[in-house]
This record gives structure tokens, sequence and C-alpha cells, in this order.
């Protein structure tokens, strides 16, 4: 397998601490993965994310870095399933603009899907909470575990952190399912391993640093109710087959 790496980027009004987190993802891939590609995704930004991004890309000359623009906010599954289809990279990362987990995790995630072992192999908050360095508020820490159960519960995926914002993929088998993906807000993340657990992906929930940034783009009780929805709407279609990927791997 071609040891080719595709980080993605999503983000939305991340004017103020986007340009720190991609000096810092620069850094690392500088030293760590040279030939590396990353790429941005403004998901319809109304400030200076782009503009942001791209004096990145002009101060690095020697890293391939892609800015990606598009007018209406669509979600951050929109985005990812964007930058995903643009990837060139045999692996695929994608991580939150805030970085609560550090880049430096990456490879805790690619080396074993480079390795062979694993297919889709994602962060997790919740397989050893001596990681999490600054804890969410209470409320928001008690409504992510209720929503990782619902979704255990309806879905039947046998993981206890869905939501963590640090996921890769190994791009030829995963690719295919991308078509099938529907839902572009929160709820993706839930349909990634959904589809891919349920196309017999080698999946791997790994343990990573964590720490909570404020400026979160969540809202516990506004996208809540949305989430919910999602979930059902995933496990609707589940059912229905829609997830179901014809033909061999």
């Amino acid at each position: 397998m071609e040891r080719t790496l595709s980080i993605v980027i999503p983000a939305y009004n991340e004017q103020d601490r986007l340009g720190a987190s991609l000096e810092k993802i620069a850094d690392y891939l500088s030293g760590s993965y040279p030939e590396a590609e990353l790429i941005v995704v403004d998901d319809g930004s109304s400030d200076k994310t782009a503009e942001v991004a791209r004096s990145v890309v002009e101060g690095r000359p020697q890293l391939d870095v892609r800015v990606i623009r598009y007018e209406e906010n669509r979600g951050k599954g929109f985005a990812v399933r964007t930058g995903f289809e643009a990837a060139k990279g045999a692996v695929a990362l994608f991580s939150d603009a805030d970085l609560s987990t550090p880049i430096s995790e990456l490879r805790k995630l690619v080396d074993p899907i480079f390795e062979d072992k694993y297919d889709v192999t994602f962060g997790s908050r919740a397989l050893d909470r001596s990681l999490i360095g600054v804890h969410q508020p209470w409320r928001r820490e008690q409504g992510g575990k209720v929503f990782n159960l619902l979704v255990r519960t309806l879905t039947g995926l046998p993981f206890w952190d869905t939501q963590c914002g640090f996921k890769a993929f190994r791009m030829d088998r995963f690719r295919p399912l991308l078509e099938k993906m529907k839902i572009d807000r929160f709820g993706f993340d839930v349909e990634f391993l959904y589809a891919a657990y349920h196309n017999d992906l080698r999946l791997k929930e790994i343990p990573v640093r964590w720490d909570h940034c404020e400026g979160t783009k969540v809202s516990i009780f506004r996208d809540s109710v949305r989430m919910f929805r999602e979930v059902g709407e995933i496990r609707k279609r589940g059912r229905a087959g829609r997830y179901s990927v014809s033909g061999e791997r």
C-alpha cells in the first residue's frame, strides 16, 4: 500500500484560530510526512477563513496545500466529504480546525492503516479518559455520553465515542461509500462509521489526547434534536440497505 497521506480540515468561521492550527500542522508534516497534502475546506464562512488558509499556502511553498471554498454553508459533513473527494492520498484523515486532538496523535491512527491492520481508525475520548487534558463543561460532557449511548442503542455500533473529530480512512475501501452519505451536519460521524461497519471494513477506536477548546460550533440545545433525528435517519437508511456497496471491496 502506497504511504501517501491527505489531511482534511473542515472550517467554518475559523479566522481567529485557523492560522495557528495550520502552522502547527504544517510544521508537523514538514518533519514527519513531507509528501502529505493538506486540504482546507472553507464551508461557506462569512469571515476571512479562506484568506487565513491561503496565507499559510503562500508561506509554505514546499508543502502541498489546497484551499477549497464554496459560498453556502453546507455543514461539517459536507465539508469533510468535499475534502475526501478531492484527496489524493491512500489514507485520508480529517481533523477539527481547533486541533482539540493534537496533530502529533496522527501516527496512532494512520500507521495501523498503512500496516493493513485496519481500514478505518478514529480517536476516542472514552477509552482512556486520563488522556483528556481540559474537560468539556459538565453538561456538555454528560450530553455527549447520552448521545453515544443512543447511537449504540439505535445503530448497533459497538463504539464508545463516535464524535471525536479525528478520524482516518483507507480511501480505496472507503471512497466507494462516499456517494452513499447524506448527512451534512454533525451526525455525519455516525454515518461514516455506520456505513463502514456495515460494509465489513475493519474499524478500530483508538484513545487519543484531547482538550476542550472554547468556540465550538455545536450547541447542546440547538443541535441535540437535529443529531438525534439524524441518527434515526441513519438507522432508517441502514435498514433499507442504502449504505450497501455491491461487489468486492
